[in-house]
């Protein structure tokens, strides 16, 4: 194996506290003995590792992966697309991205998901890919809808994609969240806003970019990942990072 160098230690300062009572289910789930963080070993750091040969040909395109392309998901169209980065700012070709999100009117696909929003018939809400030799990612979705929940009395949830992103092994999980730009609820979401920090939210928030938009077809927004390092990107587990 090539020698990397050092990995560059995680600032936990900036991560959000695991207790906020404004995020009424993060009492119950906040951990109430300190945290063990422990040194990754060869079934972290090696192993298996995703190839081209999973993958289908619609698998980045949530507008029709779910119907094999017989008939396209309902509401406005978006590229979302971005670069991997390691904490020295190199490329990380060939690790795998997933996304999971609602649907236009901001319902999952989900049994216990109860908002009165319609379900698409047309819309699977999920959707994998591999980086590039350069570490780029694209998916072209659905913007997905705001929703309530319930935490205090009128919480809303931003638009918002969960993004889900491997490194060299299955045991290298990281996962976070994708808001937009000008999302007005993204202030008031209790759990957004654990982030105290506005610099580090808005790594959080993906930027239009018309350079990549499509005229009469789809906006697009860029959302880089920074995987660690002085400028990562904020992820809602394994806050030691490996």
């Amino acid at each position: 194996m090539t020698d990397l160098g050092p990995l560059i230690p995680r600032n936990r300062t900036v991560h959000p506290p695991a207790y906020a009572p404004d995020y009424k289910t993060s009492v119950a789930r906040s951990p109430t003995l300190p945290l063990l963080s422990l040194e990754s070993g060869p079934s972290e750091e090696t192993g298996p590792m995703f190839g081209h040969g999973m993958f289908g040909a619609l698998d980045n395109n949530l507008i029709l992966n779910w119907t094999k392309g017989a008939a396209p998901a309902i509401g406005e169209r978006i590229l979302v697309f971005g670069h991997v980065l390691d904490e020295r700012g190199k490329p990380v070709p060939e690790t795998l991205v997933e996304i999971w999100q609602a649907n236009a009117g901001g319902r999952y696909r989900h049994k216990k998901d109860s908002y009165l929003a319609p379900l698409d018939p047309n819309f699977g809400g999920c959707g994998r890919t591999l980086t590039d030799e350069n570490g780029y990612y694209e998916f072209l979705t659905i913007r997905p809808g705001a929703y309530p929940w319930p935490n205090r009395g009128n919480d809303w949830r931003p638009m918002h994609i969960h993004v889900s992103i491997y490194g060299h092994s299955f045991g290298q999980r990281l996962i976070t969240q994708l808001y937009f730009e000008g999302d007005p609820l993204i202030d008031l979401c209790p759990i957004a806003n654990t982030i105290k920090e506005r610099s580090n939210l808005d790594r959080l928030v993906a930027p239009l970019d018309m350079s990549m938009a499509r005229p009469l077809d789809f906006l697009a927004y860029r959302f880089d990942i920074v995987l660690r390092g002085r400028r990562q990107t904020m992820f809602e587990n394994r806050l030691e990072g490996l």
